[in-house]
């Protein structure tokens, strides 16, 4: 009986292993993945910048001679026309100078006149032979000498005079003064900055441009100008000027923008904003891709993004022109082109995937 147990109990243990060995494997589905069709065209890549208006002409202005300033005769802010004295410096001393100049000239003239004089009588002592050639010719070099002489006290003479009239730091065209940096009593050395002076003659906008736009812009190309002191007020503006290197401390690059139309209250020092769509580069337009950030799969210091192409996924390189707060503005995508748009980092080169539904559209 024992036996016959022992026999039993194997034969249902073979029949259950048998029955096991026969399960088939559970089918391996593959990963679906959600995804994205670049659209045709894609996203115009824009940008804007902040800015100020400035006079297209502002000067840094500064006394010819030295001296002590005796009066400032505007604010800051002030409106003046051309001609206005704005500071004067004293000029005694300068005065001091004219006065000895013009001595110095009238002694040369004096003795000018007398090599003159002393020159036609020996003239008309050699024509009746009373002299000999030598005499007449010291006395021609002496006329010569005197007159080189006189010519040189009077040009001194007119450098003091007009010295005398630098005392006066006047405007030479209608414009308001910007800025101060002297006060009466105050002694300067003549070349020394002491205002500046902005023409109102033709306003402009000034802004800076980081490095990595600066292929986005180029002079002529049109933007926007908006004002955030005039409420939904927008002109056209033209980049008049882009400067050829980058300040030291911003690494940005300084950009000039003129506005052929400024609306009417556009006034200098007002907070401006500058608009740039449409980039251009040699003359052919730009065209961005915008992607979720989670589309983007960062491989080292370069982002990429996956492509499905025939079911598969491939990785391919792009460069990121501007973030979002949830997408991002990216280059180097061809229309049609089907991105991943979530699980990019399980992933694998070559890798064989399933499409939602459909594919969304940006």
């Amino acid at each position: 009986m024992n036996r016959k147990k022992i026999f039993a109990a194997l034969l249902v243990s073979a029949t259950l292993f048998s029955g096991c060995g026969k399960e088939a494997a559970p089918e391996q589905k593959l990963p679906l993945v959600r995804t994205q069709t670049v659209g045709v065209g894609g996203a115009a890549r824009s940008a804007e910048y902040a800015g100020s208006v400035h006079g297209r002409y502002e000067k840094n202005m500064a006394f010819q001679v030295g001296g002590q300033i005796i009066e400032r005769a505007v604010q800051l802010g002030d409106r003046v026309t051309a001609g206005t004295v704005m500071m004067r410096i004293d000029p005694k001393d300068v005065a001091q100078k004219t006065s000895a100049a013009d001595a110095q000239a009238e002694s040369a003239a004096a003795q000018l006149s007398l090599a003159e004089t002393n020159l036609a009588r020996y003239r008309e002592l050699y024509a009746a032979q009373a002299v000999a050639a030598a005499v007449l010719d010291q006395y021609q070099v002496s006329y010569d000498a005197a007159l080189a002489a006189y010519q040189t006290a009077a040009a001194q003479a007119v450098q003091a005079h007009n010295a005398l009239s630098y005392t006066e730091l006047t405007a030479d065209a209608d414009g308001v003064v910007s800025g101060l940096t002297a006060e009466a009593g105050q002694v300067v050395a003549a070349g020394q900055t002491v205002l500046t002076f902005v023409e109102s003659g033709e306003l402009e906008v000034e802004t800076n441009v980081p490095e990595n736009r600066l292929p986005d812009i180029a002079v002529g190309n049109d933007v926007e100008v908006s004002f955030w002191a005039m409420e939904g007020v927008k002109t056209r503006g033209v980049i008049r000027e882009i400067a050829p290197m980058a300040d030291k401390s911003t690494r940005t690059y300084k950009v000039r923008v003129s506005v052929p139309a400024p609306p009417a209250g556009m006034a200098l020092g007002m907070t401006a904003s500058v608009r740039v769509t449409g980039a251009k580069t040699g003359g052919v337009a730009k065209t961005a891709a915008k992607l979720p950030l989670s589309a983007i799969y960062q491989t080292g210091d370069k982002p990429c993004v996956w492509l499905v192409k025939d079911g598969k996924v491939t990785l391919r390189e792009i460069s990121v022109e501007s973030f979002g707060a949830n997408d991002a503005l990216v280059q180097g995508l061809e229309n049609g082109d089907v991105v991943v748009t979530a699980g990019v980092h399980k992933l694998h080169e070559g890798e064989e995937v399933r499409l939602g539904a459909e594919a969304e559209k940006p």
